[in-house]
């Protein structure tokens, strides 16, 4: 199938990589420049496991990026994957949906066959019919040979490829039945479950997925500063815990709180309409104080055994919200950072992938190469992100003035490491 991707971030070229690998002839439509040359040249504008081979394997080939829309007429189908931001009101800023819409619209207004336009951005509920079926059909002229869809994704940073080509389900909202077959045509390969619903249900799912897993997280963390108080070990409780069927093990690991691209922002957005609807969210206003106020617990810690900071060379391990991702997206080391600079540390960091991208947030802070670089000298160190090779750090403490190692991920095997909730 030709297959036009809207929106060569993320979501758009982790969707586009993977259906090209699917035997589709994909055209990724970007307007930054530079991040389609890369994407032509093979070299992908983000590091994700498992990206650059496909874009070696399809660039060129059924897999191409360019900055016009006119790829529009010439495909079955339209995915819109344009992110939508937070704005100050905690609102999902919908500007670039409508840009994408208008965009389309204006392309299926000389075409002549079907064409199904299909929202892959996580959106708030209604935003596909009461906003980009409407945009698209002013734009088009009311073509009546379009189709509406809505996809949404479930993508783990990290492990995106791996999630899109072994799905644990993939959810499919339409406004009619032809729409929705012709979605579900492009997914013919894979072997797992289709769940066919509504457009607003689909949309709904999406929020209500990073919503609860979120709330897994905020609670395992709660539990954990109970723990801490006990001196128990959290990782040992919510592992009995995860063992019931009715709960499961995933996201129960306590630590720092969640980050990146999709939960705090679908979190926000959600209490937001939510609010706009006239419900009162209360365990989802929860959820975000208790992530709002976890990483500064560790610092609590740090300052408990050095007293000031001032003038303390303070080492942070792991910058990026997660491992296998330089994404620093709302990562839980942003306020930890922010903190040790108003108490007027010297922040030393070093993260295998995300140094530049924290080192433009906070130009005062001083990048290491590598983990034993970065804790030479240091009063304390902070490992705020789950990088396997940090768990592989032992003698590398040795080298610290002061060897006081505080963790927010549980990933150190040394001993004398202390838990921020264990």
């Amino acid at each position: 199938m030709k297959i036009s991707i809207v929106g060569g971030g993320y979501v758009g070229l982790i969707t586009g990589a993977c259906l090209a690998e699917m035997g589709h002839e994909v055209k990724i439509i970007d307007v930054d420049e530079k991040k389609v040359n890369a994407i032509n040249s093979a070299k992908p504008p983000i590091y994700e496991k498992g990206l650059e081979d496909l874009l070696i394997r399809h660039s060129g080939k059924n897999l191409t990026a360019g900055s016009d829309f006119s790829s529009v007429r010439d495909s079955e189908l339209s995915i819109i994957c344009v992110g939508t931001p937070q704005n100050k009101d905690g609102s999902a800023d919908l500007g670039y949906i409508i840009s994408a819409a208008e965009s389309v619209g204006k392309e299926l207004k000389i075409f002549d066959g079907y064409h199904v336009v299909a929202v892959k951005s996580t959106v708030p509920p209604g935003t596909t019919t009461g906003i980009v079926l409407p945009t698209i059909m002013k734009a088009s002229e009311n073509n009546s040979c379009i189709g509406f869809a809505m996809n949404p994704e479930f993508l783990r940073e990290g492990i995106a490829v791996g999630d899109f080509m072994n799905p644990d389900r993939i959810v499919i909202g339409s406004v009619d039945k032809r729409a929705g077959d012709l979605v579900e045509s492009v997914y013919s390969g894979f072997n797992t479950k289709i769940l066919r619903t509504g457009i607003v249900s689909a949309e709904m799912i999406k929020y209500a997925s990073n919503s609860f897993l979120a709330t897994k997280i905020s609670f395992s963390n709660e539990i954990g500063n109970i723990c801490k108080t006990l001196g128990i070990d959290v990782y040992e409780v919510m592992g009995g815990v995860g063992l019931d069927h009715r709960i499961s093990p995933y996201f129960l690991n306590a630590g720092c709180g969640f980050g990146g691209s999709c939960f705090p922002k679908d979190v926000s957005a959600l209490i937001h309409f939510a609010r706009l609807k006239g419900t009162d969210p209360v365990l989802l206003e929860s959820v975000l104080k208790v992530n709002q106020m976890q990483p500064l617990v560790i610092v609590d810690i740090l300052k408990k055994h050095l007293g000031s900071l001032e003038g303390k060379r303070i080492t942070v391990l792991g910058l990026a919200f997660k491992g296998d991702t330089d994404d620093v997206r709302d990562s839980r080391a942003i306020p930890v950072i922010e903190a040790l600079i108003a108490d007027k540390a010297e922040v030393h960091v070093y993260d295998p992938m995300a140094n530049k991208n924290m080192k433009e947030l906070f130009p005062v802070i001083i990048c290491h190469e590598s983990a034993e670089d970065a804790l030479k000298d240091s009063d304390g160190c902070l490992v705020m992100t789950e990088w396997p090779e940090f768990s592989r750090l032992n003698k590398e403490f040795d080298t610290m003035k002061n060897r006081l190692i505080i963790e927010g991920r549980r990933i150190l095997n040394v001993p004398d490491a202390e838990g921020i909730c264990w």
